[in-house]
């Protein structure tokens, strides 16, 4: 069972520090101060990311010929996610830090225990401003450390609610009391706080439609969508008739979606804007349980083929009394992310909740026609979900490796990404020994050529050959090629000629390879 508190602040500052300094991930609108809760992918961020969505489409799409592919739009009917439940249900209960103003989820507040202090109001000891407003901190004890820290944070709240210039030490506080608490909810763990009472806040982005559209016009009204399930139900029947599909299939889709979340964190875990890879697969009633069984190995499978191996996969078989009302069965997939244990996937038994919901809302029939058995139904759906900006970060954050290298007590630290060759933004460097020889920069130059039309590649002749491999290590490139004097013949055997030195990134061992079967070679080792 994972340690679901073991957390490395560290390791994860410094994957957070290669992201930007290397360019994988930025702040969006970094700028300007930064926009909380999204980001934009650099070069290298946006290869792994490419190259990521380019596998999960080629083995659950194109090499399965039971899945079909669609690209639904962003901006959804308001009808699709009154239908779904969205409009009124898809929400989170929030509540504010009444000290600090910060947002907080209040099924996200761990419960605590300590005492509480309390006071029944406040005034100015000048006798200029004065309340009735109780507050409320809550601190380890009664001890002189736990009361001054109590008093000087209601003091500073109060100061905030006067509406004058006042300090925290111009407030005197009235009617102090103290009571044990016992796995309270209602304080803000980082500074103990009280809190406000939890309100239900929607998640959605709200937008309307139409250049003469009022916001008050339902019909005008749209959203951007909070998942891309729902364009794949409202689609369901267009693509059961024009692929001729029969059940069981599966619809899959790669797109954005939008949640405003209350308090996005951990990097790109939880952001306000992030990409899904899903898929809605169809069936009889009778195969749900079993298909969502596998469809759990066939997830388990993806991720040791991206590089995540299963060990590092946490499976949560979820209890039945923490399902969503429409499952009969789900189950979590987590990795140990640095932050702790965190949900990558989810597979969920869906029933036949969403066809029938739509069916009844849109007026719309749904059903399923059997040609062999004549009968008609409307399918149950098992539905496998991924976030495809978790699943990059989780692909970072195991790749990440500091390795020793050092000799007779120096230390010399090796910055490694050892992403599975796949998954790598640079799939091979170019290297010409000495940038001065124009005869290996010739060569270097033709071999960049003839692979760059299969895979990314980056050539480099800037530095020490072994400053460039360093260079190349830090952002995972697993082959690094070296045209060097045996390649022309001038040095060594001379049946190393029209051979180039590949270098292996993880165990740093070299080989020979003819520079004719450069291509084939290094084809076979990256898909």
């Amino acid at each position: 069972m994972a340690d679901r508190t073991q957390t490395d602040p560290v390791r994860m500052e410094k994957i957070v520090s290669l992201c930007k300094r290397r360019g994988f991930i930025f702040q969006a609108a970094e700028i300007y101060g930064g926009l909380n809760g999204c980001w934009d992918y650099g070069p290298l961020g946006a290869e792994l990311k490419r190259n990521l969505k380019d596998y999960w489409w080629r083995v659950h799409v194109q090499e399965r010929p039971d899945i079909v592919g669609m690209d639904g739009a962003i901006l959804t009917h308001n009808s699709v996610l009154e239908a779904s439940g969205h409009v009124n249900g898809f929400t989170d209960p929030l509540c504010d830090c009444l000290l600090t103003k910060e947002r907080l989820r209040a099924d996200q507040i761990p419960a605590q225990s300590g005492v509480a202090y309390w006071w029944k109001g406040a005034a100015a000891k000048d006798g200029s401003w004065s309340t009735k407003k109780e507050f409320s901190m809550l601190v380890p004890g009664t001890d002189e450390k736990s009361a001054k820290t109590a008093r000087k944070g209601a003091a500073q709240y109060y100061a905030q609610i006067s509406g004058k210039k006042l300090q925290a030490a111009d407030i005197e506080l009235t009617e102090e009391t103290t009571e044990e608490v016992t796995d309270s909810v209602r304080y803000n763990p980082a500074n103990g706080s009280l809190v406000t009472e939890a309100r239900s806040f929607n998640l959605m982005f709200k937008t309307t439609i139409g250049a003469t559209s009022d916001e008050n016009d339902p019909s005008a009204t749209g959203w951007l969508r909070p998942e891309t399930a729902q364009s794949i139900f409202c689609q369901y029947k267009n693509i059961l008739d024009s692929s001729r599909m029969k059940v069981p299939f599966g619809i899959a889709q790669i797109g954005k979606s939008f949640r405003n979340e209350i308090n996005p964190r951990n990097f790109t875990f939880r952001s306000r804007e992030f990409e899904q890879m899903e898929i809605e697969y169809f069936c009889r009633e009778e195969d749900g349980f079993r298909l969502t069984d596998e469809w759990l190995e066939n997830c388990l499978v993806f991720y040791e083929n991206i590089g995540i191996p299963r060990d590092k996969i946490h499976i949560l078989d979820v209890p039945q009394d923490e399902l969503a009302f429409y499952s009969k069965k789900t189950y979590d997939l987590e990795y140990q992310f640095p932050f702790g244990v965190q949900e990558l996937q989810g597979i969920a038994y869906r029933t036949d909740y969403d066809l029938s919901t739509h069916q009844k809302g849109s007026g719309k029939p749904m059903e399923y026609f059997d040609e062999v058995t004549r009968e008609k139904f409307i399918p149950h759906v098992v539905e496998p979900s991924a976030g495809c900006d978790r699943t990059v970060l989780a692909v970072i954050c195991e790749a990440f490796d500091e390795e020793e290298l050092g000799k007779d007590g120096k230390s010399d630290i090796r910055t490694v990404m050892r992403f599975h060759p796949r998954m790598a933004p640079i799939k091979a460097a170019i290297f010409p020994l000495l940038k001065k020889n124009a005869e290996q920069v010739r060569i270097a130059r033709e071999i960049e050529a003839e692979l760059r039309p299969f895979m990314n590649v980056f050539y480099d002749e800037t530095g020490a050959v072994g400053r460039r491999y360093r260079r190349q290590d830090e952002v995972g490139t697993p082959f690094c090629i070296t045209v060097d004097f045996e390649t022309l013949g001038e040095e060594g055997d001379p049946a190393l000629k029209d051979t180039v030195t590949i270098r292996h990134r993880d165990s740093m061992e070299q080989e020979r390879v003819a520079v004719k079967e450069l291509l084939p070679w290094l084809l076979k080792r990256i898909h």
